[in-house]
């Protein structure tokens, strides 16, 4: 008997990408021993699709759209109810590949340390790696580290994004899941980071899952209204988050400020960006997140 995986994933009114991920995540060639849905109050008839065409399927509705920040700390702690040893975390609209699941089981078992971390490798519908979802080598990584991670196909990484992980239960129990407040943005970034610090995570090129976002493009793509959940979670992220050493703190703040300035350069509409850079930058200094259960009861998201 290996180790128990429960896969969640996280939906909003896209009932036809999420029956296409579903069907995929059932066609694994090691298929997780139980999948939790979490929807985020959809209005297209998502809970409906589930009931109907995944009868297997532990859905979560919620009464209110707690964001993917909200969502997967719902997914997260389902997953841990049903003592799932290892959670996969993917988008709906995360399409993995029939051997993605068993190569980052695969990663795991062979590396001489385990890792609290998995992610895949993340493409487009045309096979480019996504910019979006791409992670970076872990910034000074240590000998043993890189030599770990390449003697199993990897790459040793610092963060990742909610496309395609695979966590371990156990320093999910340690360490605390997301933070729902984050609401979108920034929020898989600060969980595994913070999950991360002091520990092996595993980027595993093995493991393959197209991401079917409408355009193709990275992080500086301009945002728009949601530039204000950038600012203010990055803000929260640098000051607020036990994630990031000091040293990271000041590598990662000036990565962004760069990256905003790139955003900024790029866009058709700055008078949005600069109020979304203001209110971010208030709200963010003038409080903090609030606990996730104080967030969804606030919500009234309870599960049904």
């Amino acid at each position: 008997m290996g180790p128990r995986v429960v896969a969640a994933v996280v939906t909003y009114n896209r009932r036809e990408l999420l029956a296409e991920s579903l069907a995929a995540v059932e066609a694994q060639s090691r298929r997780p021993d139980a999948v939790v849905v979490v929807d985020n109050a959809s209005s297209d008839g998502t809970p409906d699709l589930v009931r109907e065409r995944f009868g297997d399927v532990d859905l979560v509705e919620l009464a209110a759209n707690t964001g993917g920040a909200g969502g997967f700390a719902v997914g997260i702690d389902r997953a841990l109810a049903l003592d799932a040893d290892l959670i996969w975390l993917m988008d709906d609209d995360t399409v993995p590949e029939p051997a993605a699941l068993e190569s980052l089981l695969d990663a795991r078992e062979r590396a001489e340390e385990a890792p609290a971390l998995v992610a895949s490798k993340v493409v487009w519908t045309d096979g480019r790696d996504h910019p979006m979802n791409t992670p970076r080598v872990k910034p000074g990584a240590t000998r043993d580290e890189l030599r770990i991670a390449a003697s199993v196909g990897c790459s040793p990484v610092r963060s990742a994004s909610f496309v395609s992980i695979m966590v371990e239960a156990a320093a999910v129990r340690e360490r605390g899941g997301p933070i729902a407040d984050y609401f979108l943005w920034n929020d898989d970034f600060e969980f595994t980071t913070r999950l991360l610090r002091g520990r092996l995570g595993l980027y595993c090129p093995a493991s393959v899952v197209v991401h079917k976002t409408k355009t193709f493009g990275g992080t500086d793509a301009d945002p728009g209204d949601r530039f204000y959940f950038e600012v203010r979670n990055k803000v929260w992220l640098f000051t607020r988050s036990p994630g990031l050493a000091p040293v990271e703190r000041s590598l990662y703040a000036a990565s962004t400020v760069r990256r905003w300035t790139r955003t900024f350069a790029g866009s058709s509409d700055r008078a949005t960006l600069r109020r979304g850079l203001r209110k971010g930058l208030w709200d963010g200094v003038r409080r903090r997140p609030r606990p996730t259960g104080e967030v969804l009861r606030d919500l009234g998201a309870s599960d049904q």
